[in-house]
């Protein structure tokens, strides 16, 4: 495999698990030394020994990006430990679903504080070494932000504002030599995925694999995604080849968003 990141730094948030782990994974595969963060400590050092034991560099930093000094403090680490910063992957958060009525303000205040000022403020926090690195920042958002639904107001509602911000910042990114992009995963195997496949099927009265099937036909997509699928796709758009890339949404979802 070529080593498309030999001699670089990323940082790749929500890398404990599910698509953000197989992010740092492909990455460091691809020669980047990964600064990996997340609030589960455990779960990071599996990752970072993953990483390791496949010739690749990693250091990880457990903390909770819903904090005003989160961010900071993951661009300091990964300073310290590598000395610059050359890709920003913002893929942390997980939003509730749920009827409108019953989803309440904490949970609102809570899916934005991750998913949505995570991003803003590590963009923020890293943009300078990435405006002098000539970076790449990749905003992982879904397709709920383009095809929200009824039980996904919050994240719907959450994406929407991250695909904006990509914009926005994309245009940012022309002035100052950074690259900015966004990938809408639909549904990808993740653990996540799994519970919500083993919850439907309980209250259908199936197994999880024809619920799973039901999905992919009533969403009329050709499949369901891996993590790793995802990963590649971020390691195409932040390499070399995938420069001319800028301010594009891109959706991986089988199928799944439907609108122009």
């Amino acid at each position: 495999m070529e080593k498309h990141f030999n001699g670089k730094t990323a940082i790749v948030t929500g890398s404990s698990r599910g698509i953000g782990r197989a992010i740092a994974v492909r990455l460091a595969a691809d020669g980047a030394r990964v600064v990996l963060c997340a609030r589960d400590s455990a779960m990071l050092q599996q990752a970072t020994k993953e990483i390791e034991g496949q010739g690749g560099s990693a250091k990880a930093i457990a903390v909770d990006l819903r904090t005003d000094d989160a961010a900071q403090r993951v661009v300091d680490f990964a300073l310290a430990g590598y000395g610059q910063i050359d890709v920003l992957v913002n893929n942390a958060g997980a939003t509730r679903r749920g009827d409108f009525f019953e989803l309440t303000e904490e949970d609102w205040a809570d899916g934005f504080a991750l998913k949505f000022f995570g991003a803003v403020r590590l963009t923020r926090a890293a943009w300078p070494h990435l405006k002098a690195s000539g970076g790449s920042v990749v905003n992982i958002s879904g397709v709920g932000g383009r095809m929200p639904g009824p039980y996904f107001t919050i994240g719907g509602s959450v994406n929407a504002a991250l695909l904006s911000f990509t914009k926005a910042m994309a245009e940012v990114g022309i002035r100052d030599g950074v690259q900015v992009n966004a990938i809408n995963p639909g549904s990808i195997r993740t653990d996540r995925f799994r519970r919500m496949m083993e919850t439907s099927a309980a209250q259908q009265g199936i197994h999880a694999a024809e619920a799973e099937k039901k999905l992919i036909e009533g969403n009329k997509i050709t499949r369901v995604g891996e993590p790793e699928e995802i990963a590649a796709l971020v390691a195409f758009v932040a390499s070399q080849e995938g420069r001319l890339l800028q301010g594009a949404l891109i959706d991986m979802d089988g199928g799944a968003t439907k609108v122009i």
